[in-house]
C-alpha cells in the first residue's frame, strides 16, 4: 500500500496528543484534512488504527503496532535528513576523538590529514588520555571514538586493530647503552632522562613505571614535544623513552641512536573503540574506517 512520512507523523502525534485537532494543530494543517488523511490511511490499509472515544483517541492493538513501525522510519528518515545536511556542507560536524599520548603524537596525523582533507565539514576534537582513561570516556559516551592500548580489558566497546607501536630508549650515539644487545627500563634508570611535560599521558604512565621500580626517574628537563626531545637528546642533554616512529625519524636527521625495551609494557597493540556500530554518527563510521582500513 502507499504512505507518506506525512500519514506516519500524523499517526505518532495522534498517539502522542490523543487528540485529532491538538495532532493537526501541530502541523499545522485543517482538522478536516487531517481527519481525512488518516481515514484514507486506515481504509488502504484495512486496519483501524484508533478507537474514538468522548475523552480522545485511543491506539488499537493494530495501532500500537503501526505506531512502533512508524517511528521506526520516522528515525530512519531523520538520520538520512541529517546525513544529506552534512554531504551537502550545510552544517558543521564535531567528532570527538580520544587517544594516548603516542597514537595522537605519532601516528594520527597521517590519518587524519586525509580524513579532514575530505571531508571539510568535519571539525576534530582530540583528547589525549592514558589508555584505561580512553576507555573510560567511550564508554560514558564523553568520546565516540577512542584509540588505545590493546592489552587491556576492553569489557563494553567493540574493538577494531589500529596500529603496533613500541616504546623505545633514546640516547646519543656515543652513549655507555649504545653497545647493550637488550635493555630494559631498570638498566636506564641511574641516566639522567629528557622527558615530556609530567602532565602528558605517556609520561604519567612512565613515571609510574618508575615508581614501581622504587628508582623514580631523574628528569633533567622536559620537553614539549618528541622532536623537541630528540634534538636534546642529540645534544647529551640525557636519554629519552620515545615511540619507534619517533626515534627512526630522529636517527635519520641526529646523532642518535635508539634501542628497543624488551618489556612487554612497551609494545603497544593499539586499537580503535566504540561503544557500537549503530551508536555511531555517519561521519564517525567514515572515521573508524578511515583509522582501520576497513
Amino acid at each position: 500500500m502507499h504512505f507518506d512520512l506525512a500519514d506516519l507523523r500524523l499517526i505518532a502525534a495522534i498517539a502522542s496528543s490523543g487528540s485529532l485537532s491538538k495532532a493537526a494543530a501541530t502541523f499545522p494543517v485543517a482538522i478536516s484534512a487531517a481527519s481525512n488523511r488518516l481515514r484514507l490511511f486506515e481504509q488502504r490499509s484495512g486496519l483501524t488504527l484508533f478507537s474514538r472515544r468522548a475523552d480522545g483517541m485511543q491506539l488499537t492493538p493494530s495501532g500500537r503496532l503501526v505506531l512502533e513501525a512508524a517511528r521506526g522510519v520516522l528515525g530512519e528518515a531523520s538520520k538520512l535528513q541529517a546525513t544529506l545536511h552534512e554531504l551537502a556542507g550545510q552544517r558543521r560536524i564535531t567528532l570527538h576523538l580520544a587517544a594516548s599520548t603516542v597514537t595522537n603524537s605519532t601516528l594520527l596525523p597521517a590519518v587524519l590529514g586525509p580524513f579532514l582533507a575530505d571531508y571539510p565539514q568535519v571539525d576534530l576534537q582530540l583528547v589525549e588520555h592514558k589508555s584505561i582513561d580512553v576507555l573510560r570516556v567511550v564508554l560514558a559516551g564523553e568520546c565516540e571514538i577512542g584509540v588505545y592500548d590493546g592489552n587491556l580489558i576492553n569489557d563494553g566497546v567493540v574493538s577494531l586493530p589500529f596500529r603496533t607501536e613500541r616504546l623505545v630508549l633514546l640516547m646519543p650515539a656515543e652513549h655507555a647503552l649504545a653497545e647493550r644487545g637488550q635493555l630494559r627500563l631498570v638498566d636506564a634508570l641511574d641516566f639522567a632522562f629528557v622527558c615530556l611535560p609530567a602532565e602528558r599521558a605517556m609520561q604519567r604512565f612512565v613515571e609510574e613505571l618508575a615508581m614501581n621500580l622504587a628508582m623514580p626517574l631523574k628528569v633533567r628537563v622536559r620537553a614539549p614535544s618528541f622532536e623537541a626531545i630528540a634534538q636534546l637528546v642529540a645534544q647529551h642533554a640525557g636519554i629519552a623513552i620515545v615511540p619507534q616512529t619517533a626515534a627512526v625519524r630522529a636517527e635519520q636527521e641526529l646523532a642518535v641512536r635508539w634501542l628497543p625495551l624488551q618489556e612487554r609494557w612497551a609494545t603497544l597493540e593499539l586499537r580503535v573503540c566504540f561503544r557500537s556500530w549503530e551508536g555511531l554518527s555517519s561521519h564517525g563510521r567514515l572515521l573508524v574506517s578511515f583509522l582501520t582500513g576497513q
